[in-house]
């Protein structure tokens, strides 16, 4: 077989320089990805000079991100666009300052440190949802509330408190501000009278105001706290000794507030639309809650014992991956997958959002099926699921929000049965997640403490 190379790969015309295409990402990204789909599963893109390919097979998929995960770095212009949102994390740093970081960061979100979140996530979840009347709710804001006072608890051992809907908001402002500056070559000072400039600002100015203020109450603390900022500071490099500076904490502690909350929100947020529309499916996981629950809290020992309701939350996450499409990656040396030759500096995009609709691996892809998920289902191939991403990249915190989403989803049921206000699917946007454009209202129907 004749090798090939990226210049014989299938690839749409290109017009003007391929200004065009980079304009209708900014407008839908996926839309023009999967119009890239169809070419097969390599495809090619050049815009603006940049050699870009698309990779829509689960093997090479696996093939790249894992096998030759030394020959890859973040696209520049990502990590620039988060880096000034969330400091020099390990969201975006490279080489051996991400390695380090990396490193010691894992020591902290092992399962069973997290399963030691447990309590702290119950109790934002009890406390928020006992406080909601019923009827008819908007699900972003609860979301947006249970998720950021949970990371707010963990993170620092405080409730968010009055602050919550403000601080949702800017982290809402903040995500689509980044999405739209990912597709400039550079991010225009903020000072500048420009479109949605001050909205970035007052945005950002509160998130830092609220992150220094939980932060600056704990500088001089005597005693460590047993939660995420107390295990920050207590974190030492098992190479070296050596601990994290106040910068990386402080940068650390701002990724996991902001990432850490909405991807989780988003993804409830999908999940108590189609249990909504597919009330089949709620009672049966309902049934499984109060089986196993019999109204009490849960703890994390209960989520195993919890597989459809699991397999809903996995399945939500294969519709509708709260992180649609992988950051972009850069090959810094010559790689050759399925017989094909990609030089250095080609851009490498995965977007999962279209991985986990390919009915080559996900028969009557479109449709809600829980059972996907649960023990005994036919396996699907590496690389064809990617909610956490993959390879060494794959999300530190994928644990933290796999226990989150449970606990939080089982004490839903618990009390509550959900139910469309209005029928119409909601039609996904993107921004930094994939949320539902207009946002998401369903109805309530509290249960009584006897139906539990």
């Amino acid at each position: 077989m004749t090798e090939r190379t990226w210049t014989d790969l299938p690839s749409h015309p290109t017009r003007w320089w391929g200004f065009p295409v980079l304009m209708a990402m900014r407008r839908d990204y996926l839309a023009v990805i999967a119009r890239q789909q169809p070419l097969g599963d390599l495809a090619a893109q050049r815009i603006l000079g940049e050699r870009g390919v698309d990779v829509f097979d689960p093997e090479l998929v696996r093939q790249l991100i894992v096998e030759h995960a030394d020959a890859l770095i973040r696209w520049r212009r990502g990590p620039e666009v988060f880096a000034e949102l969330m400091g020099q994390s390990v969201l975006v740093t490279e080489g051996a300052t991400w390695q380090r970081q990396r490193r010691m960061l894992m020591q902290a979100f092992t399962p069973r440190r997290v399963a030691g979140y447990a309590t702290l996530m119950t109790q934002a979840a009890v406390q928020g949802l006992d406080a909601l009347p019923g009827g008819e709710t908007e699900m972003d804001g609860l979301y947006s509330h249970l998720t950021m006072d949970v990371i707010s608890r963990t993170l620092f051992s405080t409730p968010i408190g009055s602050d919550t809907a403000a601080a949702a908001r800017a982290v809402q402002v903040l995500s689509k501000t980044a999405l739209a500056e990912m597709f400039w070559p550079v991010t225009l000072p903020d000072w500048l009278p420009l479109p949605g400039k001050a909205a970035k600002r007052r945005a950002s100015r509160l998130i830092h105001g609220l992150l220094s203020q939980h932060i600056d109450a704990r500088r001089d603390a005597a005693e460590p706290q047993p939660d995420l900022l107390g295990m920050l500071k207590s974190l030492r490099d098992e190479a070296t000794g050596e601990a994290l500076s106040a910068q990386e904490i402080y940068d650390q502690c701002m990724v996991s507030f902001q990432a850490g909350h909405e991807t989780s929100a988003t993804a409830l947020l999908w999940w108590s639309w189609l249990l909504a529309a597919h009330p089949e499916v709620q009672a049966r996981a309902r049934e499984e809650v109060d089986a196993v629950l019999g109204g009490r809290t849960p703890t994390a020992d209960d989520t195993g014992a919890l597989p459809f309701l699991s397999a809903s939350l996995k399945e939500a996450m294969r519709l509708f991956p709260p992180v649609a499409a992988l950051m972009t990656r850069r090959l810094t040396r010559e790689v050759t997958v399925a017989g094909v030759r990609l030089p250095a500096r080609t851009l490498v995009r995965v977007t999962p959002w279209l991985l986990h609709r390919d009915p080559r691996w996900w028969p009557e892809p479109e449709a809600f099926r829980p059972e996907r998920f649960l023990p005994g289902a036919p396996d699907v191939p590496r690389g064809a699921y990617l909610p956490f991403g993959l390879g060494p990249r794959v999300c530190l915190g994928q644990h933290f929000a796999v226990l989150e989403m449970t606990l939080i989803a089982a004490l839903v049921l618990q009390r509550f049965t959900l139910s469309p206000v209005d029928t119409t699917p909601p039609k996904p946007r993107m921004a930094v997640t994939v949320r539902p454009e207009g946002g998401l209202r369903l109805r309530l129907a509290r249960r009584s403490p006897t139906q539990r």
